[in-house]
């Protein structure tokens, strides 16, 4: 997953559109509330001169103010202005459009980031990109992706195959078989209630997967089981949980709310919003990590793949393996003036905003712009293969984030 090559945690990770598994997401705390830009301070308008009139017929000189086009980064304010601005920007036709009006604007609202036309458009970007607004988005072969799964957990654990087959001929707890469920799957929340069931119900369920629903990710935004866990013990989910956080995030609203906020509840300071949805794709700041990468290597002389991760992880928790990012950051010792220990201790802040004010941070990109003889980007997009059975073609990280900032691009075109 560190490699040129991003394997996901399981088979069955994977977005429709692409999403990837992200370390840092489970366990990153909700950082301090993201500001918009201000708006523009007003201008007088200058008095328009009037033709001559008699006396008798007063004329007023004063015009109405045009008000200024309201910019991509300029917030409006007040709940009325943003669900109008919302609606401005949000797609004509698509299925349900006041439902999702509804639940982007909760999310907005409630996880107090700004009204502005280009928060909005991220999210309706990637709600677009990575289920074309369709609530519950449809997995062509998720059948076929399921047994082969469970022939594979079969086959690590010496579970008997005939005890499968006849475990799998009874009714399940919605009164089909779970045969006929597997080969009937069409959507993750299906498929996602169907290993629920199979871990509480069938005999072999908990030692067959572990009891861990191998469903990482769900819901039109794709985002990550783990991280809405997280997030509600810092930060108040607005909805009652029917059933579980879990089935929350196959929900629209779940998906919705938990995605915004992966997505934008975090303060960067990326040029451009393409970074973000990059980090939506690999994890938080893991555009930031691959510009460092990028400077280490300038400083090195070393070739260095930016994937985006300066520190191996183990789930959300970094491990002791030394990548090469270390192993070169680690030569560059006497140069920083830092000792081994300075700069793990730095790099293991790299899911965090802090990580740009520690002295390895700093210092590098200082002895960078230096050998540059030039500034060197603060962000780069990282180079990641996505690899998932539901992913057919050579996709990248970079591909997901320019695809992405495409329909972004697009709502703004919308912004009146």
């Amino acid at each position: 997953m560190r490699t040129v090559l991003f394997c996901l945690a399981s088979a069955l990770v994977a977005a429709p559109a692409i999403a990837a598994d992200e370390p840092a997401n489970a366990v990153e705390p909700v950082p301090e509330r993201i500001e918009a830009s201000a708006p523009p301070a007003e201008t007088a308008s200058a008095p328009v001169a009037s033709a001559p009139v008699t006396a008798s017929v007063p004329v007023s000189t004063a015009t109405t103010p045009v008000p200024a086009p309201l910019q991509p980064n300029q917030a409006v304010s007040g709940d009325a202005a943003g669900r109008a601005l919302l609606n401005t920007l949000l797609p004509t036709g698509i299925p349900d459009r006041s439902g999702w009006s509804t639940d982007i604007f909760t999310a907005f609202s409630t996880l107090k980031i700004p009204y502005t036309p280009a928060y909005f458009c991220a999210s309706i970007a990637v709600i677009a990109q990575e289920s074309s607004f369709q609530s519950d988005p449809v997995v062509p072969g998720l059948g076929e992706i399921v047994w082969q799964e469970i022939d594979k957990r079969i086959h690590k654990f010496g579970i008997p195959r005939l005890v499968v087959q006849a475990a799998f001929a009874k009714s399940s707890p919605d009164g089909r078989s779970y045969n006929e469920r597997v080969n009937t799957l069409k959507t993750e929340r299906q498929m996602n209630a169907l290993f629920e069931d199979m871990i509480t119900e069938l005999p072999f369920g908990p030692k067959l997967f572990a009891d861990d629903n191998p469903i990482r990710t769900g819901g039109p935004m794709q985002v990550g089981v783990e991280f809405a866990k997280g997030h509600v013990q810092v930060w108040p989910y607005p909805y009652k949980i029917q059933r579980s956080l879990r089935d929350e995030v196959f929900t629209r609203r779940g998906s919705v709310y938990f995605g915004t906020a992966h997505l934008l509840q975090y303060p960067a300071s990326y040029p451009d919003m393409i970074y973000r949805f990059a980090d939506y794709n690999a994890g938080r700041y893991a555009s930031r990590s691959a510009a460092m990468q990028v400077a280490l290597a300038k400083i090195s002389g070393q070739k260095l793949v930016p994937d985006g991760y300066l520190v191996s992880y183990n789930g959300a928790v970094p491990t002791n393996t030394v990548t090469d990012s270390q192993r070169i950051l680690f030569s560059l010792s006497d140069k920083l003036g830092l000792t081994r220990q300075q700069m793990l201790a730095d790099i293991k802040q790299e899911r965090y905003a802090a990580f740009e004010k520690t002295a390895t941070f700093t210092r590098v990109f200082a002895l960078a712009d230096k050998t540059a003889s030039k500034p060197m980007p603060r962000a780069a997009l990282p180079q990641i293969r996505l690899i998932s059975p539901k992913i057919t073609r050579k996709l990248t990280t970079a591909w997901f984030a320019q695809r992405v900032d495409g329909r972004y691009q697009d709502c703004l075109t919308r912004l009146k």
